[in-house]
């Protein structure tokens, strides 16, 4: 995994190239039995919410075969960092360094030395805000509406076939659709 951190775009895209499958009902199996291992390592304490949330979180939703886990915590100082980052490693989970801000830090696993990838996890921590993070607007929104929801699996199927190995223009691409939906779920929370 540290090896990851010092590749290029163009490098990852080719190791891990764009994977749209449909939906698989152990998503949230396997989802469960994170939340638990993260939980007993960060504490009740630390993680103060733990939520499934991205394309796997959907029920009936195409995705990438990549569990994204929300961890909300009360602060990120530079310790409670180093401290999550201790215990993660635990639990199998890497920092992706590239991906760390101020307030933000996105932990991988299931990527082994051989950059096969088998079932994936992302873990996203994050500082607790008044309001659910945005992602959790716009799956509850998908959760809620399958025409909407199978709108977006054609967008990603489709995508997935234009840049099946830049997983950065794949997601920008999706950005407008993406925002659209969450501004208008947000709007319901206000």
């Amino acid at each position: 995994m540290d090896n990851l951190d010092n590749l290029t775009a163009e490098q990852l895209g080719k190791l891990f190239p764009i994977r749209i499958v449909p939906y698989n009902p152990e998503w949230k199996v396997l989802f469960e039995q994170e939340k638990a291992l993260i939980t007993e390592v960060l504490g009740k304490n630390v993680a103060l919410n733990v939520a499934h949330f991205g394309s796997t979180s959907v029920e009936g939703l195409a995705a990438k075969p990549t569990v994204d886990i929300m961890v909300e915590v009360s602060g990120l100082s530079h310790e409670t960092k180093q401290i999550i980052i201790k215990e993660m490693e635990t639990v199998g989970y890497r920092n992706m360094y590239n991906a760390e801000r101020e307030n933000k830090m996105t932990f991988g696993k299931g990527y082994d030395e051989t950059y096969d990838s088998t079932q994936t996890y992302h873990v996203h921590i994050r500082e607790k805000g008044d309001t659910p993070q945005e992602e959790i607007y716009f799956r509850d929104f998908l959760r809620q509406n399958s025409d909407i929801r199978d709108e977006y699996a054609k967008l990603k199927y489709t995508l997935a076939g234009r840049y099946p190995f830049n997983r950065e223009d794949y997601t920008q691409a999706k950005t407008a659709f993406v925002v659209k939906i969450t501004a208008q779920q947000k709007r319901k929370y206000q």
